[in-house]
């Protein structure tokens, strides 16, 4: 009697492949609950770590100035101190330079509004077409049934009259001048943040290397993670600074060869929005295309103006994400979903400071074993 093979024997066992890093499914609901929780404190505790972070990109982009300098012998310390001041009176004097400028265009702008409002109102409706014929009989229709019911009105009845409440001046002052004190407040964070983390140079990355754990291997990773952080986010800020220089005088020298005024403040503007991808662009062609539009008073200077900044900007939005995306060898699909949910959560910090956290998190997970799948999918 021939033997009866065993069920067992002869099923065949698959093989299920295991993704390394994510765990089990039953942890999903755990970790959709961390994400959450942490896109909520990210949201509430912004007033904070937008100061911290800008600290420490100001941090990182001086570094190798100070480390220069301390090869000259000079000390730490002093080299931080003169090379923030140096930054804040060069700042200084460039908006002391232009200030007579920019206090013309801001006179100027309000203007600019109302005369560019007239121009769309008179183009798109005409200056006397039947829907204006029309509002000027409901006007005077509500004017006279207006007269007519304060004469007719039964006595004893009070009349009643909604005035607008009136600008109240000491409130306006107060919170003016209370968002100044908020603003000069974090700029004078920020300095001091970078100036301790510039002065201390490697005791504090010392001391992080010792808080990874006792053992070797944690601390060479968190010595790699480090580096690669430090040399990333100065490559990032260096195509930053040089591709907001050259928007900055291209855009100066633009303006100026068609002969609109104010070049030069356009042409700071320009350079500085540009370090606020996509906003910054929409914000320089808008502005000047209003100011272009109220000097020559024409459309078609308006447009001119817009197509310089649009090119301008274009060439400038097409550079910067590629050189970005090699430097710090993300996604560019990555990187743009990235400043488009830093700039959900942030406005315009967000958008500002979304790449540098994403190059962080890039860091650190292709250095932990169970994130690195998720370095992986950010990487190119």
């Amino acid at each position: 009697m021939a033997a009866v093979p065993d069920a067992a024997s002869t099923e065949t066992t698959a093989e299920v492949p295991e993704i390394r890093g994510f765990g089990p499914t039953r942890n999903a609901p755990l970790i959709l609950l961390a994400i959450l929780a942490t896109i909520f404190f990210l949201d509430w505790a912004q007033p904070v770590l937008i100061p911290i972070v800008l600290g420490l990109l100001v941090s990182y982009a001086l570094a190798p100035i100070v480390d220069r300098l301390e090869r000259f012998s000079l000390p730490r310390a002093l080299s931080a101190a003169v090379l923030l001041l140096a930054i804040v009176g060069g700042v200084s004097a460039t908006a002391f330079s232009l200030r007579d400028e920019t206090a013309d265009l801001i006179e100027t702008l309000p203007e600019a509004v109302e005369k560019i409002r007239g121009a769309v109102h008179k183009e798109l409706v005409g200056p006397d077409t039947t829907i204006d014929k029309m509002q000027r009989a409901a006007d005077e229709l509500a004017a006279v049934a207006a007269e007519a019911t304060a004469d007719k009105a039964a006595p004893g009845i009070t009349r009643v009259q909604i005035e607008r409440p009136r600008l109240n001046i000491r409130e306006y002052l107060w919170t003016t001048v209370s968002d100044a004190v908020y603003g000069i407040g974090v700029a004078l964070f920020v300095l001091f943040l970078a100036f301790c983390l510039l002065a201390s140079g490697k005791s504090f990355r010392r001391k992080w290397v010792q808080l990874s754990g006792p053992t070797l291997s944690r601390r060479r990773i968190t010595v790699q993670v480090m580096d690669e952080i430090r040399s990333q986010i100065q490559r990032y800020l260096g195509v930053q600074v040089l591709t907001s220089v050259v928007v900055g005088v291209a855009s100066g020298l633009a303006f100026w060869a068609i002969g609109l005024e104010n070049a030069a403040v356009w042409g700071v503007l320009a350079g500085l929005l540009n370090l606020v991808p996509y906003l910054g662009a929409i914000l320089t062609t808008g502005g000047t295309a209003l100011i272009a539009f109220f000097q020559f008073g024409t459309v078609g200077m308006a447009a001119a103006v817009a197509a310089i900044s649009l090119a301008i900007n274009g060439m400038e939005g097409w550079l910067t994400p590629w050189l970005v995306s090699h430097t710090s060898r993300m996604s560019a699909v990555v990187v743009f979903s990235g400043l488009l949910f830093w700039g959900w959560l942030w406005g315009a910090w967000g958008l500002l400071l979304g790449l540098p956290i994403m190059m962080v998190i890039k860091s650190i997970c292709d250095h932990v074993e169970d994130f690195k799948p998720i370095g992986e999918f950010m990487g190119e």
